[in-house]
């Protein structure tokens, strides 16, 4: 459930698993040990989860030998509530604690009772290879820093994933080549704020775009991407490192939350829509071609009718190539949530209805522009259609096209034939 960095820490408490003897298995029933990696960004992931967990603990009532763990955001934000609310459960993990996994099993091989571990202050773990894990993929995440410095008003991140932290270079680039040794082709470099990365070693200093201009330059690597950047933290290093290395997407994603200054001001956004718009200006001087995509929110606390047309009118301007736009909700112990000027639900459903319908119709748009051009596609996959492959072009639009296996983990141009609000579809330029 959740982010990209879920979907990396579960991969590495998978890794961890099986080198240590367990195997995956097709079915909760079939399994004598579940995690649930889990978000709090939200309310609505949260359900998800609590939802999910109750599930689980049905199956535990059937086999008491199951062990039960909560892991991830939601399980750092309750603690242990969990334990008292979900009797059946066993573990609650924060993701700081992940390093700390192996010491946790020991603990349940030992019968030593229910465990909760929330700290904060722990750095991000080791990798931990596990030969042949990533065999079927061509993309996969590299995570270059842990926790965010920001404290928007609304954001429950830095009270779940603590203050940030910076990897050193050289774990990056080994991460990143056992990926390429597994036959990974495209990297994604993952931190809640991958711009204000910075690491300061004995005898030098990196900066995010230094790090991207090393990382490069590795063998096998055909694409790098990275998310999520802050628009306060933009720099012009940055924004020129995509004319300057060739393998670097021509895709940002670059969160904007809203259009009013006054709402971005409660926000703690550090930023005004006019720093925003000149920033895009920027990116789309120096790469014509670049695709921006970014975050919305609508009916956060005292947001306006006028407040929402000025986040409407950013959207008209902008013209991003597709939104992850969504409804305010409170989250514990934020600023926000003690905001006064909550907006009712219908208003904000309604808000989110008609932004939504005006993000299709530009998408939509812009993946038509592209009917009838050549694009350079890294093959994924088999498609959900039969006797077609799917891969994505340098800025993130999903690619199908009929040809066979032979072409996946490769470059290949494509000629684009028809274009939908979520993919394309086109004939390989043979």
């Amino acid at each position: 459930m959740g982010c990209q960095m879920n979907d990396y820490d579960s991969d590495y408490l998978a890794q961890f698993l099986v080198n240590n003897g367990f195997s995956p298995v097709n079915t909760p029933e079939n399994a004598d040990l579940i995690l649930i990696n889990t978000c709090a960004v939200r309310a609505k992931p949260e359900q998800k989860a609590y939802s999910f967990l109750g599930r689980m603990s049905s199956i535990k009532k059937g086999n008491p030998d199951l062990t039960i763990g909560m892991v991830g955001c939601l399980a750092q934000l309750k603690g242990p509530e969990l334990l008292k609310r979900f009797p059946q459960l066993d573990l609650v993990i924060g993701p700081r604690e992940l390093g700390r996994f192996k010491k946790i099993l020991e603990k349940i091989d030992r019968n030593s009772g229910k465990i909760v571990a929330t700290r904060l202050d722990l750095a991000p773990p080791q990798p931990v290879p596990c030969k042949g894990y990533f065999h079927k993929r061509i993309t996969n995440h590299v995570s270059i820093m842990e926790g965010c410095n920001n404290f928007c008003s609304y954001c429950i991140v830095p009270y779940v994933r603590g203050r940030e932290i910076s990897r050193s270079p050289d774990e990056i680039a080994a991460e990143a080549k056992n990926l390429l040794s597994e036959g990974i082709r495209e990297i994604t470099l993952l931190g809640q704020n991958v711009n204000s990365y910075l690491w300061e070693g004995e005898k030098s200093k990196w900066s995010f775009p230094a790090l991207l201009n090393e990382l490069s330059r590795l063998n096998g690597l055909l694409r790098l991407r990275f998310t999520t950047s802050h628009p306060k933290d933009l720099s012009d290093d940055l924004i020129h490192s995509f004319r300057h290395i060739k393998n670097l997407c021509h895709h940002i994603h670059l969160p904007f939350q809203a259009g009013s200054n006054r709402i971005l001001k409660l926000m703690k956004r550090g930023y005004t829509r006019e720093n925003y718009l000149e920033l895009i200006d920027k990116l789309r001087k120096m790469i014509p071609d670049i695709a921006i995509t970014s975050d919305v929110m609508v009916g956060f606390p005292g947001e306006s009718d006028e407040d929402f047309e000025l986040t409407m009118d950013l959207v008209r301007r902008v013209e991003f190539d597709s939104l992850f736009s969504f409804k305010y909700s409170d989250r514990k112990g934020t600023v926000a949530e003690k905001m006064d000027g909550k907006i009712d639900k219908t208003v904000k459903s309604s808000r989110l209805n008609i932004l939504q319908d005006l993000q299709k119709k530009i998408t939509l748009k812009k993946n038509k522009v592209l009917e009838g051009m050549q694009l350079e596609v890294l093959v994924e996959g088999p498609s959900k259609r039969e006797g077609q492959l799917t891969g994505r072009t340098a800025s993130h639009k999903v690619v199908n096209f009929n040809s066979d296996n032979s072409r996946i983990g490769r470059l290949c141009t494509v000629t684009i034939k028809h274009s939908f609000l979520n993919s394309l579809r086109g004939e390989v330029v043979e």
